[in-house]
């Protein structure tokens, strides 16, 4: 019986702790693209289109652009071929999604 309150412990805690509060979540209006990216430029639009903090991730977890954009334009000539996950924050709110560089 008390593996049974502890997994329904966990359950409930991952599920309190996992949702986005009432000012978070996805950009409202998000559109990235092209992706996969081939020209070294990638378009991010939003239906604020106000400024966006922008992280780019490795596969393995490590940070390898940060900066800002206040357009939708975002140069990618510093990444090497290879799959990302790109992270945006405007805002209060976060999108995060795949990244491919051909």
């Amino acid at each position: 019986m008390k593996h049974f309150y502890l997994i329904a412990f966990f359950v409930f805690s991952a599920i309190g702790f996992g949702q986005s509060g009432p000012d978070r979540g996805d950009i409202e209006g998000f559109s990235m693209y092209p992706n996969p990216v081939t020209n070294a430029r990638i378009y991010i639009t939003t239906q604020n289109n106000g400024p966006k903090e922008i992280m780019i991730y490795d596969v393995l977890g490590t940070l390898v652009l940060k900066t800002t954009i206040l357009g939708r334009e975002l140069n990618l000539s510093d990444l090497d071929a290879g799959v990302y996950v790109l992270r945006v924050l405007e805002g209060k709110r976060v999108a995060t999604r795949k990244l491919i560089v051909k």
